[in-house]
């Protein structure tokens, strides 16, 4: 005796339901992952201390200097020749 079938269009309504789609447990799994490694990250760094760096310039950004340098004694005189006259010697 053959048993009766539901039609494939007629399917219960929890087939398509959330929990039942792999790719979101998926994503749900690797987001809970980097979570944990992000969490596992800082405190594992919490628990060594930051050396201070021995060639550090106190005044400095990427190597450029925080503060304006004072102008000295060869920038307040005039220029006796012209740039563009210089740039014309050979």
């Amino acid at each position: 005796m053959q048993q009766h079938r539901l039609p494939a269009d007629v399917a219960p309504a929890s087939t398509g339901a959330w929990y039942r789609q792999p790719v979101l447990w998926l994503g749900a799994a690797i987001f809970v992952a980097s979570l944990a490694g992000c969490i596992a990250t800082i405190v594992v760094s919490s628990h060594y201390v930051d050396a201070p760096v021995q060639d550090a310039h106190p005044h400095t950004l990427l190597d450029m200097p925080v503060h304006a340098h004072e102008k000295s004694a060869a920038q307040d005189k005039p220029a006796t020749q012209d740039a563009r006259a210089a740039d014309r010697t050979p």
